[in-house]
């Protein structure tokens, strides 16, 4: 199988460690951890060092694009890079080791044109000829075409390939209503998007809605798993979450791109997700466990098999409905 990640606003990733971190104050640290990032990026490095066949692909640009680009080919993570006249945003992750907290600065990036937009897509659906499941991961650039995602997601869908989406705001709603097959967003995303404090309700929202299924990070208190399909009494097929007995210190920068890579080299084409649920959701749980562990964005501690058998794995209460 080939997981082909798209990431359309990539990020080069700056990541700075200090002992101590003072509001305020100055600060002596050693040089930054430099690498080529975004949501997209950092699931198919984490997939490419568990040994599962991946291909990035993401756009380039400007100064920082020359550096992004450079760093990505010295990764060994095969990609395909679309060149856009705009540079690649920053993103800066600050590390506080005595506190065990990470603060992190992302720009929002430039739109590309048009044309290089058309030209992205175009590349997608070449590299979906050989691929076994799609990931469309990130944030957008302010001004980015409204249907990028769901373009995106009916490339993969016209070549048989389920579509794995991780995005928020408007777009997380647009990916539901293009039938992905699976979206990833954490509590404050799935929120945000649907009105609905509640998780689970949330999630129903979005399945409602067409998605065929979401995954949720709940911080420390693990992940949850809703899959449809829905039945008359409005019960999903799937309502299960994975935690783990305490919550993991060190930087929770990529942990979500972690989870979707595990849940992606589960997935496959003609799978229903309520065949592979457990199995998803506890490697997806544990890979982003183990991202907590790893000092980059991109990498997870060879921990995660551990952590995967000492995760607890239960079903969710339902709200209750009014359906007949």
């Amino acid at each position: 199988m080939t997981v082909v990640t798209v990431t359309p606003n990539p990020a080069l990733d700056l990541t700075w460690r200090a002992e101590r971190v003072v509001p305020g104050g100055s600060h002596r640290v050693p040089a930054a951890g430099v690498r080529a990032g975004g949501k997209g990026l950092n699931v198919a490095r984490v997939l490419h060092a568990q040994g599962v066949a991946a291909r990035a692909l993401t756009t380039a640009g400007g100064a920082t694009g020359r550096i992004f680009a450079d760093e990505l080919a010295e990764s060994g993570v095969p990609h395909r890079i679309v060149p856009v006249s705009v540079p690649t945003r920053r993103s800066a992750a600050i590390v506080d080791e005595a506190l065990g907290d990470t603060s992190i600065f992302n720009e929002r990036g430039e739109n590309p044109t048009a044309a290089e937009w058309a030209e992205l897509v175009a590349a997608a659906d070449e590299e979906l000829e050989r691929a076994s499941v799609l990931v469309v991961s990130g944030s957008l650039p302010p001004g980015a075409p409204d249907a990028i995602v769901e373009v995106l997601v009916a490339a993969a869908h016209g070549r048989g390939v389920p579509a794995v989406v991780d995005t928020s705001g408007p777009a997380l709603l647009r990916a539901a209503r293009a039938g992905a097959d699976l979206v990833k967003p954490n509590r404050e995303e799935l929120a945000d998007a649907t009105g609905l404090a509640d998780p689970i309700a949330g999630a129903l929202a979005l399945i409602e809605l067409g998605a065929g299924g979401v995954l949720c990070s709940l911080g420390a208190e693990g992940m949850l798993l809703i899959a449809g399909p829905i039945t008359d009494d409005g019960a999903p097929a799937v309502a299960l979450r994975a935690r783990l007995a305490e919550p993991l210190a060190g930087n929770p920068t990529g942990a979500g791109d972690a989870a979707v890579a595990g849940a992606a080299s589960v997935l496959d084409a003609g799978v229903p997700i309520r065949d592979v649920a457990e199995r998803l959701l506890r490697r997806a749980t544990a890979w982003s466990a183990a991202a907590v562990l790893a000092p980059l964005a991109g990498e997870i501690d060879p921990a995660h098999a551990e952590l995967a058998e000492r995760l607890d794995l239960s079903p969710v209460p339902l709200p209750r409905t009014d359906r007949a």
